[in-house]
Formats: C-alpha cells, sequence, structure tokens
C-alpha cells in the first residue's frame, strides 16, 4: 500500500504549524549562528529541560534541525540554511505589518482629536 499523497497546501499548513511555537522560534533563531549544545539552548531559552526536549524532538521530526552526539553532548543545528532565510523574511513582514499599524494608529489618533 502506497502513503497517500498530501495537498501542497496541507503541507505548507503542517510546515507552519510546526513554526508555531515560541520555543521552537526561538531556537531556530538561536541556531542562525550555529550549532549548539542542547544546555546552551536551555541557558538563552527559560523553559523546562522537558519541554525543550519536546520542542526539540518536533524540530527534528520535520527535518528543521539535526543533533549529532558529541560525548555526552547533543549538538543541534539548522538541517537547511534556508530557515535562516525564512527567518529574515518573517521579521520583514512582521516590520511591514507593525509599520502599517502605526500609520493606522498615527490616522486613527488625528481624527479622534478633531
Amino acid at each position: 500500500m502506497t502513503p497517500m499523497s498530501v495537498p501542497l497546501h496541507q503541507a505548507k499548513a503542517d510546515f507552519f504549524r510546526t513554526l508555531g511555537h515560541p520555543v521552537r522560534i526561538r531556537v531556530l533563531e538561536l541556531l542562525r549562528d550555529g550549532p549548539r549544545p542542547v544546555r546552551e539552548l536551555l541557558a538563552e531559552i527559560e523553559v523546562e529541560p522537558s519541554n525543550m526536549s519536546q520542542q526539540l524532538a518536533v524540530l527534528r521530526r520535520t527535518g528543521l534541525v539535526s543533533a549529532v552526539r558529541d560525548g555526552g553532548t547533543v549538538v543541534y543545528s539548522l538541517a537547511t540554511p534556508d530557515v535562516v532565510d525564512l527567518l529574515a523574511v518573517a521579521r520583514r513582514i512582521l516590520t511591514d505589518m507593525i509599520t502599517g499599524q502605526d500609520e493606522l494608529l498615527a490616522e486613527l489618533r488625528a481624527e479622534a482629536a478633531k
């Protein structure tokens, strides 16, 4: 039996759901500068080790990060440099959205002052 094909829009939605957790986004941002051991990720992100483990497992399962064992330490890295580009584009989109909201807020305040 062959696995059922998932429509592209469903695959994209699943992908963005993977990115829909603040800890996962923060991990990806930290890995943007290069591989890091779990202890460094935990030092930067204030979550319980079990929560970090869960979020790293999701990122590993989806193929966004890879892990290698170095002695007793597990070191994580981005599986593809395209993640860095995706985070940069998201930042630009958010900046544009916030800028638009500031302009709208200024218009609303000007109108209310009349």
